[in-house]
């Protein structure tokens, strides 16, 4: 039988999203003006608090001894990505307001899909971040 990991070792580590953008003041700009991010650590790079996640933005860079077939770079396309953050709030309405009036660029207003409604953000590297808002009001997490 495999050994179980303690619950202890789980909290352990903190799981940190990482964005290469083209310009880090652009970024901070969005995510802590827009989305009301708080910055931890200014710098190349910098570090941001957002709800319960940690957000790291970058500029980009060839291959290091620690990854070295890696370029990381900002998406070439923002119609086409592989992975998205995902928001979930209390009163999506509410927070598409807000954002919206602080400058974000909803690809849509909200729209109901799937048992909940939900919407979409780009920021300005293009990445896209669902919000969404489940029938019973409750946010997730």
């Amino acid at each position: 039988m495999a050994k179980r990991s303690s619950s202890k070792t789980q909290r352990d580590f903190v799981v940190t999203v990482t964005l290469i953008v083209k310009s880090i003041a652009r970024s901070i700009k969005f995510y802590r003006d827009v989305l009301g991010a708080k910055v931890l650590e200014k710098g190349e790079p910098t570090l941001m608090k957002l709800g319960n996640t940690w957000i790291i933005v970058n500029v980009g860079g060839g291959p290091t001894p620690d990854k070295p077939t890696v370029t990381l770079n900002v998406p070439p396309d923002p119609n086409r990505l592989s992975s998205f953050m995902n928001f979930r709030v209390a009163d999506i309405q509410a927070c598409y307001e807000l954002w919206k009036s602080r400058g974000a660029e909803f690809i849509t207003p909200p729209i109901e899909k799937y048992g909940e409604t939900r919407c979409y953000i780009r920021d300005p590297d293009g990445y896209i971040i669902e919000v969404g808002q489940s029938k019973t009001g409750v946010a997730y997490g």
